[in-house]
């Protein structure tokens, strides 16, 4: 755990001066990110804050937004935020859900799908990265479903956290207590990245990716040609970075039956 978190800090001072050498451009590896949150708006005007502010931080770093295709709460407003900014939105709504999460107009492209698991599937699918606003059980079932899926090996994506106010606190103490009670593997405790603030979350999920994609390089260097971690050129973006081509674990074929893929590798890429 100390070496992992010795290796992070110095792909952490890397990823700092690789921005400081390109100040005027927020190039990221991420194309495009799925966030999960609330219907409802939150009692506390700082949530409203963070969802503007997520949404701003992708439009800064030309990312583009997968979300669950509401228009009102914290889905309204990260949503209209990335709108905003110039950048694409793709909404995933099931067909039931419709007439109770969209309100007035809807914002980019929505795609509409049978249920919620399609939903789900559809979303990890196109998304890179996913992050977590504040919400409420439609937010944590799909933050624990993606998690579950890095656990067994079904993608190897980030997974953020944006604990607005402490939050998701009480969520990361119970998987605390879960790896010390031995019912969650001390390696799986590393899935979720977590900050306070928009900003920061961003900054440590691109070098969380930076990490992960050094050590699958370190791994792969005699049989691949190696990858750069910090080569943001226009021709890595031409090549669709991150790839994420991890092999789906053989528990997949599992969601493959209840989804209906045709591919175990579909959600990872």
């Amino acid at each position: 755990m100390e070496n992992q978190q010795l290796h992070l800090h110095h792909h952490h001072l890397e990823y700092q001066q690789q921005q400081q050498r390109q100040p005027n451009s927020m190039k990221s590896r991420f194309r495009r990110v799925c966030v999960f949150c609330g219907s409802s708006p939150g009692k506390n005007p700082s949530y409203q804050h963070a969802a503007i502010q997520l949404g701003q931080q992708l439009v800064e770093r030309n990312i583009d937004l997968v979300y669950g295709g509401g228009s009102i709460g914290l889905m309204g407003l990260v949503s209209q935020a990335v709108f905003d900014g110039g950048r694409h939105v793709l909404g995933v709504i099931p067909k039931t859900l419709m007439p109770r999460e969209i309100t007035g107009e809807t914002v980019g492209e929505v795609r509409a799908v049978s249920g919620m698991h399609q939903r789900k599937a559809e979303m990890a699918r196109q998304a890179d990265a996913f992050i977590a606003l504040p919400g409420g059980y439609g937010t944590l079932e799909e933050l624990l479903e993606v998690i579950t899926w890095a656990q067994l090996g079904i993608h190897d994506k980030p997974v953020g956290l944006l604990n607005v106010d402490g939050y998701y606190n009480s969520l990361l103490s119970f998987i605390d207590n879960a790896v010390d009670e031995g019912f969650i593997a001390p390696a799986a405790r590393d899935i979720i990245v977590s900050a306070q603030t928009a900003q920061e979350l961003m900054c440590k999920l691109e070098v969380y990716l930076l990490f992960h994609l050094s050590t699958r390089n370190t791994v792969d260097q005699q049989s691949q040609p190696s990858i750069n971690p910090l080569s943001f050129s226009s021709d890595v973006h031409q090549e669709h970075e991150p790839k994420h081509s991890g092999v789906a674990s053989k528990l997949s074929w599992e969601m493959e039956q209840q989804l209906g893929f045709n591919s175990k590798s579909d959600i990872a890429r």
